[in-house]
């Protein structure tokens, strides 16, 4: 099947919202947290609930922002479960995440909310000196294509497609309270045949991430992040066309962790795009994590 100019047009659309749906969470790119990447000691379990509300009022194509755009506010949830253990001495973490929410279109866009695609991950540490506070970890992170999906609808939390996303992560020490977060993923999609109203086949270039925290502990219980986020590749194609939609997005956080008792921690953290080739511009982005040690 191919696409005349009208249909393009209209295709190009729906793949530059679902490319804004990549902001929410777990859909394309993988968020991390500072110190995601040190481990806790083998035998424990974790359960974590993470919530995030973003807005989003300025649509961009080709680094220009589009008159009379649509908007985006979202609001999503991660049930994710954690457990720490050895496989042939190597530290491991086998989970499940479970991503939730809710898209509420603005101008023309209708409101979706429901279940996304579920992720299975295992870290696993080739470097793991806890003594010097030195960590280096790699990630597969598998998304199953489970997810609510409806090719008649243009915002989705479901992509009706499978995704592989690897994950590098180095944690390295700059002094006795500060230290380094350093993360780099690729992300590979599968073919989604049922795209659009026209059930066309929807495929993506490969799209990468990289990722680096500065962390300062105030105390045991206490710290404090800062964060840098790039996002680029990932452009797509419908039939026979490449939409020229290369994902080029810069991002900004700030926040804080704090065990309030001995076993459960809260990190919340601030942020918004400061640069976006194709697709919506994030102006506000809170993102609150609760985590439960058993």
């Amino acid at each position: 099947m191919s696409l005349d100019n009208r249909t393009w047009a209209s295709a190009w659309g729906l793949i530059l919202l679902i490319g804004a749906l990549s902001s929410p969470g777990p859909v394309a790119a993988l968020d991390l947290d500072a110190g995601d990447y040190v481990p806790a000691p083998a035998g424990t379990t974790l359960g974590l609930l993470y919530l995030q509300g973003a807005e989003r009022d300025r649509l961009y194509r080709a680094g220009d922002r589009q008159a009379g755009s649509p908007g985006l506010d979202s609001q999503i949830g991660i049930l994710r479960m954690v457990h720490y253990t050895e496989l042939a001495g190597m530290r491991v973490a086998p989970q499940v995440l479970l991503p939730f929410g809710r898209l509420d279109g603005r101008r023309g866009l209708e409101d979706t909310s429901g279940l996304a695609d579920p992720i299975l991950a295992m870290p696993m540490w080739f470097i793991d000196q806890p003594e010097r506070g030195r960590y280096l970890g790699f990630t597969p992170y598998l998304f199953l294509p489970l997810g609510e999906y409806d090719n008649d609808e243009a915002l989705n939390l479901g992509e009706n497609r499978w995704k592989l996303n690897l994950q590098l992560g180095y944690v390295e020490p700059l002094g006795e309270r500060l230290s380094l977060d350093l993360a780099a993923d690729v992300m590979f999609y599968g073919r989604n045949n049922h795209y659009g109203s026209g059930r066309w086949s929807q495929r993506q270039k490969p799209s990468y991430q990289y990722q680096g925290f500065l962390r300062y502990q105030l105390s045991e219980a206490v710290d404090l992040r800062a964060g840098l986020s790039w996002v680029d590749g990932g452009e797509s194609r419908v039939e026979d066309l490449w939409l020229d939609d290369r994902q080029e997005t810069g991002k900004w956080n700030l926040g804080f962790s704090w065990f309030f008792l001995p076993k459960t921690q809260v990190a919340a953290t601030y942020g918004r795009d400061f640069a976006v080739e194709n697709g919506f511009r994030e102006d506000h982005r809170l993102n609150i994590r609760l985590l439960q040690v058993f």
